[in-house]
């Protein structure tokens, strides 16, 4: 549980760059385990850090005692503390910081910092530069238009001006009636914003005003800057992923789309499917595999023109009429990159990612191309949390007593939890539990596998109060028709 397989195709690469490097894992939890893996595979030295909460997970566990000599586990203070982590690398003698994904892995100011500073260390990511470029929504938008990629129809820029504002509004209230759009309705941003704060919905241009104004001086008070953003509301839509590998040598290639349209009520995900459409799941308005090759095609554009030289995940919507917009670029590995991975095959064998992705922020080649990926049946991936799905995704603490999986050769497990000993979920973080992934020939094999799978799971345990473990494992099986439909 919770290791990478390692008989994959990239082990056939032989590695340029010197074996000499030393990467510290600068996060938690399962991705700190695959990083782990992934550095092993690669013969890489590598230290872990931890804090108080988290000295019994096994990225901890497996690196206190590591039968050697050399010390692999370091606490520090907290997983955002820059100068802790720092100071831990400098200490170790480390060459190279891997973020993971949260925390500073889309930091540019960290990413700057670790590259500049006395005593340089390699960021396992893309350039600082393209991590700032593109970590800015609004100017990732810009470029995007420059380039004749489809964002969401809207201001690709701040407002300031309430008349400039309501004139951008009519126009996208009005371009809704003339395409027969139900419930017309836009956005009305806060620029500075994030992860949903500063947004409201506007149904009729006579309420625009009041709420322009309500969203500027929440955006001057929380943020410091009274832009606006202003943007046609988007309901029946799919969530793509395309995702891309790229080189410090202008080597680029994708390894196709994934679907992550299922989510919590705090849009976070919870099942992901790969390939992005499946005309097996639903009767679409549109040709299915010119959609995702369109998006695949424009992504790769936006890469190319910004000479991303690292892992990274173009983020798409797409309407049930399968018009796509560009979203967001992640400049980091994501949580689902083995979806993708699970239906991408190298000589017949399915690619690491964060292998992929660590040892070519160290500078090595890729050493192969589009032509040599390719692509097959279907996978699933479902994240196991302890929460209560009919309390609005409430997070359930507690203590798990019992954590076992099935073993199958369709079938992985990502998890930090342990399966030899009781295990206190912390209440820092989110209480994610483990990453299981299910792949086949098709996916109509890969939901059946998917629900084998999940009643095969034990999961065990209580809360302070004596009352039994609630996890979302009854949410992902009920959720899994709706995978790829509108």
């Amino acid at each position: 549980m919770g290791r990478l397989c390692l008989e994959h195709a990239t082990r056939n690469i032989i590695p340029r760059f010197s074996l000499k490097d030393k990467v510290l894992i600068a996060n938690r939890g399962e991705i700190a385990l695959r990083i782990m893996e992934a550095c092993k595979d690669l013969g890489l030295d590598y230290v872990v850090v931890y804090t108080d909460a988290d000295v019994e997970s096994e990225h901890v566990q497996r690196n206190l005692d590591s039968g050697s000599n050399t010390r692999r586990a370091w606490r520090i203070s907290s997983y955002t503390d820059p100068n802790d982590i720092l100071a831990v690398a400098d200490h170790t003698k480390c060459t190279a910081i891997h973020p993971g994904y949260g925390f500073f892995s889309e930091d540019f100011r960290f990413a700057r910092r670790v590259t500049v500073r006395n005593r340089p260390l390699t960021f396992i990511g893309p350039k600082w530069e393209v991590v700032k470029d593109l970590g800015d929504k609004i100017n990732t938008k810009r470029v995007a238009n420059r380039l004749g990629i489809p964002t969401i129809p809207g201001t690709d820029g701040p407002i300031y001006n309430e008349m400039e504002a309501e004139d951008v509004a009519n126009h996208l209230l009005g371009d809704q009636l003339e395409r027969n759009i139900k419930k017309p309705s836009i956005l009305v941003k806060a620029a500075a914003g994030g992860g949903g704060m500063g947004i409201e919905e506007v149904f009729q241009i006579e309420h625009f005003r009041r709420v322009y104004r309500q969203v500027q001086n929440y955006a001057k008070r929380q943020f410091g800057d009274g832009g606006v953003l202003i943007e046609q509301c988007i309901r029946d839509f799919n969530h793509l992923e395309v995702q891309l590998v790229c080189s410090r040598h202008g080597e680029r290639v994708h390894f196709g789309t994934r679907n992550c349209t299922i989510q919590s009520t705090g849009r976070q995900k919870r099942l992901e499917a790969a390939p992005g459409f499946d005309d097996s799941c639903f009767v679409y308005d549109f040709n299915g595999k010119e959609v995702l090759d369109k998006v695949v095609e424009y992504s790769l554009k936006l890469a190319s023109h910004v000479r991303y030289d690292n892992v990274g995940t173009w983020e798409w919507i797409v309407t049930r009429e399968g018009q796509p917009y560009l979203l967001e670029v992640n400049t980091r590995i994501q949580v689902e990159n083995d979806v993708s991975a699970r239906v991408s095959y190298l000589n017949n064998k399915h690619p690491n990612l964060i292998r992929e992705q660590i040892r070519l922020a160290l500078g090595d080649h890729m050493g192969y191309s589009q032509e040599d990926v390719d692509s097959r049946g279907a996978s699933i991936e479902f994240r196991i949390v302890a929460e209560d799905t009919h309390r609005g995704f409430a997070p359930w603490i507690g203590t798990i007593s019992k954590f076992s999986f099935p073993q199958h050769d369709w079938s992985t497990v990502y998890s930090h939890v342990p399966t030899d000993r009781p295990y206190v979920i912390p209440s820092d973080f989110d209480p994610n539990l483990a990453l299981a992934l299910v792949w086949g020939d098709t996916m109509a094999e890969a939901k059946e596998r998917g629900r084998k799978f999940l009643a095969e799971v034990a999961i065990e345990g209580s809360n302070a109060a004596g009352e039994p473990i609630m996890t979302n494992l009854p949410y992902l099986n009920e959720n899994i028709d709706r995978l790829l439909t509108f």
